[in-house]
C-alpha cells in the first residue's frame, strides 16, 4: 500500500523488507512450539508468573517468538522510514496522504518502544534460565520494574494500533467526498 500511496515501484530497501517477512515464520513455529509447552503467563508476561518455577519451557519459546517478531517490525518499520523519508526529500512534504504520515509516525513509535520490550523479555529470560534476579526480590531484583518497562511499550503501542486507522478512515473520507483537504478549506 505505501509504494501506491507514494507513486513509486517499491519500497527502498527490498531485501531488509524480504527478510522482516521471512523472521515472520520462525516466529510463528516458536509461539506454536509455546503453545504446545503450554504458556500460563498472560498477556502480560509480569513476574512471579514467568519465573521457570511456576511455567514451564512454552514460556521460553512465546519469548523467542516476541523477539523475532519484534526484530522484524523493527526491520520493517526502519524500511517504511527510509522510503518514506526519501520521497518526502524529493518531492517535499505537502503532498502527501496523511495515511503517508501516520505510516511514518507508527514507524517510529515502533522503533523506540520495541526495545524497551525486547529489553524487558532478555532481562525475564536471564532470571528463567541463567539465574539472574532482575526482578527477583530475593536476589535484590524489583518485579515492578518490569511493569514499567512493560508499560513504556504498552502506551505507545496503543497509538502505533490506532494511528494507521485514523489514517485509513481520513483517507477514505478525502476520496469519497474528493476533496484535497480533510479538516476545511485554507484560508
Amino acid at each position: 500500500l505505501l509504494p501506491l500511496l507514494l507513486s513509486i515501484a517499491d519500497l527502498n530497501l527490498p531485501r531488509l523488507n524480504a527478510l522482516s517477512a521471512w523472521l515472520l515464520l520462525p516466529a510463528t513455529v516458536c509461539l506454536a512450539l509455546s503453545m504446545i509447552g503450554g504458556a500460563g503467563v498472560g498477556w502480560t508476561f509480569y513476574p512471579p508468573l514467568s519465573h521457570s518455577e511456576y511455567s514451564g519451557w512454552g514460556v521460553d519459546f512465546l519469548m523467542f517468538s516476541l523477539h523475532l517478531a519484534g526484530v522484524s517490525s523493527i526491520l520493517g518499520s526502519i524500511n517504511f522510514i527510509c522510503t518514506i523519508m526519501e520521497v518526502m526529500f524529493d518531492e517535499g512534504t505537502s503532498r502527501h496522504s496523511i495515511l503517508v504520515w501516520a505510516y511514518l509516525f507508527t514507524s517510529m513509535l515502533l522503533l523506540v518502544s520495541l526495545p524497551v520490550l525486547a529489553a524487558g523479555i532478555t532481562m525475564l529470560l536471564f532470571d528463567r534460565n541463567f539465574g539472574a534476579s532482575f526482578f527477583d526480590p530475593m536476589g535484590g531484583g524489583d518485579p515492578v520494574l518490569f511493569q514499567h518497562l512493560f508499560w513504556f511499550f504498552g502506551h505507545p503501542e496503543v497509538y502505533v494500533l490506532i494511528l494507521p486507522v485514523f489514517g485509513i478512515i481520513s483517507h477514505i473520507c478525502m476520496t469519497l467526498t474528493n476533496n484535497d483537504s480533510l479538516f476545511g478549506y485554507y484560508g
